[in-house]
C-alpha cells in the first residue's frame, strides 16, 4: 500500500448551529403576539379599591360628583355637597355651572360600592358628552379599610 497517504481524521466542529433556535424563537414570538390580545381581555378587576396616584398638591381641588347607595347624585365643590335631584342631567348642569368660573378644575366620579356599575358609566358618559375633557374615578386605597 501507499505509505505516503495518511488518512486525516476530521475534527468535530465546535460551533453551534443557531438557525433552528432562531426559527423556534420566531414561531414563539408569533404565537405570543397572536394570543396576547386574547388573554388581556379576560382580566377580573375590583373597582372599589385601587392603589392609585393621588392628585398633585399644586392642582386645584377637584369637583366630586358622588352617587350614594340610594342612587342620589351629589356635587361637591370643596364645601358641603349639593343634592342634584336624583338625575344625571341635574348633576351635569351643576358641574357645568361650576366649570364656567373655573374651567381648569378636575372632575372625579365617586360611586358607592353597592351602586350599579351602569349608573357610574352613565354619569361619566353624560359628563363627557357635555364637553368635559376628562373625567376621573375616585377610589379608596386598600390601606384605608
Amino acid at each position: 500500500m501507499n505509505q505516503g497517504y495518511q488518512r486525516k481524521r476530521r475534527r468535530p466542529v465546535a460551533e453551534i448551529n443557531v438557525v433552528p433556535y432562531i426559527d423556534v424563537m420566531l414561531v414563539l414570538l408569533i404565537i405570543f403576539m397572536v394570543t396576547a390580545p386574547i388573554v388581556s381581555q379576560g382580566v377580573k378587576v375590583d373597582l372599589p379599591q385601587a392603589s392609585a396616584e393621588p392628585l398633585s398638591a399644586d392642582s386645584k381641588p377637584p369637583i366630586i360628583v358622588s352617587i350614594d347607595a340610594d342612587g342620589a347624585y351629589f356635587v361637591t365643590d370643596g364645601a358641603s355637597p349639593i343634592k342634584a335631584e336624583a338625575s344625571v342631567q341635574s348633576a351635569t348642569a351643576h358641574v357645568l355651572a361650576i366649570l364656567t368660573d373655573e374651567p381648569e378644575r378636575p372632575v372625579v366620579v365617586k360611586g358607592d360600592r353597592t351602586i350599579a356599575y351602569e349608573k357610574v358609566i352613565q354619569l361619566m358618559a353624560t359628563l363627557k358628552a357635555a364637553g368635559l375633557p376628562s373625567v376621573g374615578l375616585m377610589t379608596e386605597s386598600p390601606e384605608d379599610n
